[in-house]
């Protein structure tokens, strides 16, 4: 594949990473607020659950746009896949956020381990994130002109 000039795909890739990243922080604070509320056994704001469902859609869109980027960029330039750890890196947040999703429109009260699943997973999500973050910055530096 002949693409001219590959900056306008790695610029869409780290905007979509930052705004990821955000919508990743949103749905930790509105989580950690379903959280509260449940454990002080409080009424929750009408807004809060449409919201982590929102911003969870979001970031399911955000790292699927990531991963087509990913993939369509590196058999651009390169003409194959797996020059780096950034593949693995992305195909697991891309699994994570999957399963992050499932295990979140599976969870009833009758079925709670689901609950706390979800909540795992998101935790295993940030340290995704992390990796992602540290070998896409070592992609970066291939592509900056000298």
């Amino acid at each position: 594949m002949h693409l001219p000039d590959f900056i306008w795909l790695w610029r869409s890739a780290a905007w979509s990473m930052g705004l990821a990243l955000v919508a990743y922080s949103i749905l930790a604070v509105s989580g950690g607020g379903i959280l509260y509320t449940r454990v002080k056994e409080q009424p929750r704001p009408l807004w809060l659950r449409p919201l982590h469902y929102g911003m969870g859609i979001i970031l399911v869109s955000l790292v699927l746009f990531l991963l087509e980027i990913g993939l369509v960029g590196t058999w651009g330039h390169f003409g194959s896949l797996g020059h780096s750890w950034h593949l693995l890196a992305g195909l697991s947040v891309v699994l994570l956020v999957i399963a992050s999703a499932i295990t979140a429109s599976q969870i009833t009260p009758q079925r709670p381990l689901l609950r706390q699943m979800h909540r795992g997973i998101n935790l295993v999500l940030f340290l995704g994130f992390l990796w992602v973050l540290a070998t896409g910055w070592i992609v970066v530096q291939k592509y900056l002109p000298a």
